[in-house]
């Protein structure tokens, strides 16, 4: 099984509203629940605002703290799942299913071996 990471791309901008998040959150619940019941699922996490990143640039011996994300965008990752999957068509499906929930965006990317 190779490993692939499933990054979820979300606009920059306020938290949908309840009514909006909620019918989402249900059902990458339910994506997640099988995930683990067909042995696929490594690791999920959803990450905070991109205002809260903090850049670490080293360069000729200094290093630079930068607040904020890396580069300005109008979006940014919001999430991400690992998994394993026989091949990347699989991987692919299941990253399909993850942007049907979600309605927006997913990266699907193996890892190096």
């Amino acid at each position: 099984m190779k490993t692939y990471l499933l990054s979820v791309y979300q606009p920059d901008g306020p938290t949908p509203p309840p009514e909006v998040l909620g019918p989402i959150m249900e059902g990458l619940a339910a994506l997640n629940r099988e995930l683990h019941d067909t042995g696929a699922f490594v690791f999920t996490a959803g990450l905070c605002p991109p205002d809260t990143a903090t850049v670490i640039r080293a360069k000729d011996g200094d290093v630079l703290l930068t607040d904020g994300p890396f580069t300005e965008g109008k979006e940014h990752i919001g999430g991400f799942t690992v998994i394993q999957a026989p091949d990347l068509d699989a991987a692919l499906r299941w990253g399909e299913r993850m942007a049907a929930i979600t309605t927006l965006p997913v990266e699907v990317r193996p890892f190096a071996s």
